[in-house]
This record gives C-alpha cells, structure tokens and sequence, in this order.
C-alpha cells in the first residue's frame, strides 16, 4: 500500500513539472502520451524530431489526427519517459548509475539513436556508461541491479555482459590488491544484487579463477543479508523464523538457500564449520531439497573432524531451543566421516577396527559428548541413540566413561524404561573399557542393569586375582589387549584348580597305600624275615610298589616352575624346590 502511495505521488510530481516546461511553451501541445497511469501532454513535433518510433506511429496512424500514443511499455516507466521527453525538448536532467540503463533501454525502444539523429539520447547513455558507470566497482553494481528489472532488453543490449565482466575482474583484483578498508568491502556492495544476478557474478570468478576462500567470503556476507533471520539468529527468542503463517515467504527463502548452495565452490575447507551448520539447519527448517542438504551433510562430514559440540548442537534443534530436529543429518555426518576414515585405512594398509586416527579419536570424544547433550530430550528413541553410538568403531574409543555418562543421563532422562530396554541403552558401551572411578560409580548406580554392574565388578575381580594393579588416573589398556590379559588370568587359575585336584587325588591314593603296606606289614608266624629282603652290594633294600609311586609323583609335579600355590598341600615336602630322586622309601 506504502508503495502503491509513492509510485502515485512520483506520478503526479512527473505530471506537474513536465506540465511546467510544456506550457511554459507558446504553441499549446497536441498529443497526450499515456505511460501507465501517467498522462503527458506534449508537441508531436518536438517527439519526433528525437524518437523514430513515434514518427513512425504518427505516421502509420489511420486517424487523421492522432491526438493520443499509448508508451505503457516502455522500460523505467512514467520516470523514465519524463527524461526522453525532457531531452526531446532540450531541457536539462542528471544522468546517474541510478537510471542510465533505464535511460538506454529506453532509447532504444523510442529509437532515439544517433543513425536517426546526431547526438541523441543512446549516444549519451552510452558515453556515461563507459566513462562514468565503469570507473568504478561501486557504481557498475548499482548498474547492474537496475537491470534486474529491465530485462530482456538489458540483456540484448548487452549492458548485463559488460557488468559481469567488469565487476567480476574488479572483486578478483580487490580480493587479491584492496584498495579500501576492510578489505572485504566489496562482498557488501555485491549482496544488494539479486540471486541470479550474484550467480552470474560469482560464476564469472570461477572462470577468472578466483580463490575458493574468496567466493566463500562473498557468499557468507550475501547470505547472512539475504537470510538474516536464519543464519544469524542464534537466540532462539526470535518469533519471525519460527512464524508458519506466512507460507510464500518460506518458499522463497528456500529457493534462495538452494541457489546459494549451488554456488559453493568445491574446496570444502572455505567456509567456517558454524556457517555451514547454521546453513543446514536452515535447510532442514525450510524443508530444502535432498541435494540441498546432501551437499552441506558431506561438507561438514569432510572436516568433522574441527566440529565441536556446539556446532552439532546447531543443527540439532529448532530456533526455539525446545525441540530436537531429526537427528538423521547427524547421523549422516558422523557416518559419512567413519567411511572416510575406514577408505583411508584400506589405502594404509592398516586394520581400521584396531587402529583408529587421531582424527577419529577426536571425532568419538566429540559424539559421546554430543550425545551427553541430546540425552536429556524425552523424545530421542533409544534406535536413534544407539544409532549414533554405534557408528563409531570401538576401537576409536579409548575409554568409554564419556559414553557411560552420556547413557547414565540418558536413563536419567528416561525413568521409564523397563528392564530390557536399559540393557538395549546400555549395549553401546563396554564395561572392560571404563577407567577406575566410572566403574566404582557404575556398581553403585541402581538406574543401571544388573548385568552391566556384574561386569563392572567382576572385571576388579579378575584384575585383583590376577595380581595386576592399576592405578586411579590412569585409564583401561586398549580392549583387545585386556581381554587377552583375562582370558589368560582365567585359564591359568582354571589350571592351577585342576592341579590341585589332581594332588589331593593322589595324596588320597598314598594314604590309602600307606595304609595297605602297614597291614601287610604284619608277619605271619613261622614265617622268616630275611624273605622279605635281598642283598644287593652288601646292603638291604625293599622293593616295594611305593617307590614307583614316589617317582610317578615326581614326574607329576606341576609346581616345577616354582608356583606358590601351595596353600591345599599339607605334606612335608617342600616341592618349590628339585628334590633328591631317591628310588626306595626306606
């Protein structure tokens, strides 16, 4: 309404000062020119002696005397026409970067050109062009953004071509030499332009070869004016971003975000990580084109590895703060960044489920931390939690305590959950790879399963009877080493069991022989004692079956490696050390 208000009033200012000069002319006019809504009252001779196209009207009439011309369609309107007119009758007006490509086009559709007349209203259009609108960077663009509205005809005349290659050399030489303060002055004047004429700009750079930090400069600036309410409101108290009544204003913010993403330059380190969240986030708000969304994911999937916590966050949830977005993008980063580094293991020649790159031990300290943040939310399903736990690869997690806080809040959050759905939760983590403290704290924490608090404790367990200490600050040894570590403390004490079952067997057995050899002991009467011995070198020696038993227990002997564990074994012999052979029990 405003502005139906001052094109009216423009109008009948128009109006009044071209009805000054024309009746301020001793031969009363004797044609009225309608531009729009505009009327002109002016002499046909004075049109004509400038315009061809209105002789040729005049001319071609079948009306005897053609006392009205109807120019609605001339480029720039009543304004416009007001000037051609004034130059036909000689009187003086500015020429300004504002409206000489009006003034041109214009010209060209009066057929006001110097074949017609000598010095007329497109020879001068021209010479300012050239020597006034092309002298500088300034006055070029505003140049170009007036021929946003005068097109085809701007484009025929060439006038849009000779402003893309005249602004695109001068941002190269600006970016590379500033003449000015900041030295990014440039990018400003070019954000009034519209998408597709700053299209047209940036593409042209590419071809000039224009740095990728350089395009990145200009895209930011253009695309914090353009979508202000988007990118740059952080707060969440905003109530015009989250304001669904006003359905065009959304369809045309999404249009503008799909062409400046198509913009990007490839290199995909140009833009600030927060920038390219906020984008995404803004993509996700509008409902943005799955290529759209596609090509910020894999941007941000490429240097994740410098996104923190807070730029996560970002993209997580609405401008309110109150809701959480779904998480899929997340999810997609995170994937996109783990097949990265598992192509890069190939072409290593590594194994990626043992040895991880400190990119990715960045990366999962930064996804437990993440999901520390996202846990207290009531809607995160427990699929979409381990969803993101699980992409990373164990390995990659040197210890798990920022995964159990993360799944402690997350069962705080969700008092809810039966038992089976905890265990589910707690699935994403493994209790061998919790340091000292977090295990004291898991056997203490009644929201956790039974199941994780049992492997809490039985691993201090293993650890105490295997004789290994382990110190408060210092964190679980990788879990493939520790595991073998167990398994080794298990089988050893499962055979140090079985030895000492085998030794009370056989102690049992020589009681029991023991026993046997004093009854037989016994002699019988009329019986002689000297035929139960034999001389052998003049000394008598009993051969018995206890001296093979003796040496069979010899053999047996499976403390020979000087074990210690000798708290079942009652006998007198001491068997951590080589004991004389003897070969008689007398």
């Amino acid at each position: 309404m405003a502005a139906s208000v001052t094109s009216n009033r423009r109008l009948s200012m128009a109006m009044e000062r071209t009805g000054q000069w024309v009746f301020s002319q001793e031969i009363p006019p004797d044609v009225v020119v309608e531009v729009g809504e505009a009327k002109f009252s002016l002499h046909k001779f004075m049109l004509v002696a400038k315009s061809n196209y209105i002789r040729k009207l005049i001319m071609e009439s079948k009306e005897p005397e053609l006392t009205r011309i109807n120019l609605s369609e001339i480029p720039g309107g009543p304004e416009i026409f007001e000037k051609a007119a004034k130059f036909c009758y000689s009187v003086n007006f500015e020429i300004t970067v504002h409206n000489v490509a009006a003034l041109r086009c214009a010209a060209e559709y009066l057929q006001m050109n110097d074949k017609y007349c000598d010095n007329n209203l497109a020879g001068r259009t021209e010479d300012f062009l050239s020597q006034v609108a092309f002298a500088s960077l300034s006055g070029a663009i505003v140049v170009f953004k007036s021929c946003e509205d005068l097109l085809p005809l701007a484009k025929n005349l060439k006038i849009v071509q000779r402003c893309i290659d005249f602004i695109s050399a001068k941002a190269c030489n600006e970016s590379n030499f500033p003449s000015r303060s900041p030295p990014n002055w440039w990018t400003e004047e070019l954000s009034i332009l519209d998408i597709d004429f700053f299209g047209n700009i940036i593409n042209a750079m590419k071809q000039r070869g224009a740095k990728s930090f350089t395009l990145a400069s200009a895209l930011i600036t253009y695309t914090e004016r353009s979508l202000r309410d988007l990118v740059r409101d952080h707060s969440g108290n905003g109530t015009k971003i989250s304001d669904q009544s006003n359905p065009k204003l959304r369809i045309q913010q999404r249009e503008l975000l799909n062409s400046i993403v198509s913009l990007l330059p490839s290199e995909k380190a140009a833009f600030p990580i927060h920038f390219l969240c906020c984008l995404l986030r803004s993509a996700i708000f509008l409902k943005a084109s799955s290529s759209c969304k596609s090509e910020l994911e894999n941007r941000i999937s490429a240097i994740l590895e410098h996104v923190t916590v807070d730029d996560l966050l970002v993209l997580s949830f609405t401008y309110d703060g109150e809701r959480l977005f779904d998480l899929d993008s997340v999810r997609k980063i995170v994937s996109g960044f783990v097949e990265k580094e598992k192509t890069m293991a190939v072409f290593s020649v590594g194994d990626f489920r043992e040895t991880c790159s400190s990119s990715m031990h960045r990366v999962s300290k930064t996804v437990d931390a993440y999901l520390g943040e996202v846990a207290t939310y009531g809607e995160l399903s427990i699929s979409k939690f381990n969803g993101i736990a699980n992409l990373v690869p164990k390995g990659a997690r040197k210890a798990d305590d920022d995964l159990y806080r993360a799944v402690d809040i997350y069962l705080k959050a969700h008092p809810n959950l039966d038992e089976i759905e905890r265990e589910k939760v707690c699935s994403v983590m493994d209790p061998l790879k919790l340091s000292y403290e977090a295990r004291v704290h898991a056997s203490q924490n009644k929201r956790l399963p039974v199941q994780i608090v049992l492997h809490a404790l039985y691993y201090d367990q293993l650890k105490l009877r295997s004789g290994v200490e382990e110190s408060n600050n210092r964190t679980p040894d990788n879990a493939i080493t520790t595991r073998k570590q167990l398994q080794a403390d298990v089988s050893l004490i499962k055979e140090n069991e079985a030895l000492r079952t085998e030794l009370l067997k056989m102690k049992m057995y020589i009681s029991d022989m023991q026993v046997n050899k004093n009854n037989n002991n016994v002699q019988v009467p009329g019986t002689s004692s000297s035929t139960s011995a034999t001389k052998v070198n003049g000394s008598s020696t009993k051969k018995t079956f206890f001296s093979s038993v003796s040496k069979k227990l010899g053999k047996l002997n499976p403390f020979k490696s000087g074990s210690k564990d000798t708290s079942n074994i009652e006998d007198a012999v001491d068997i951590t050390k080589p004991r004389r052979r003897r070969f008689s029990i007398s």
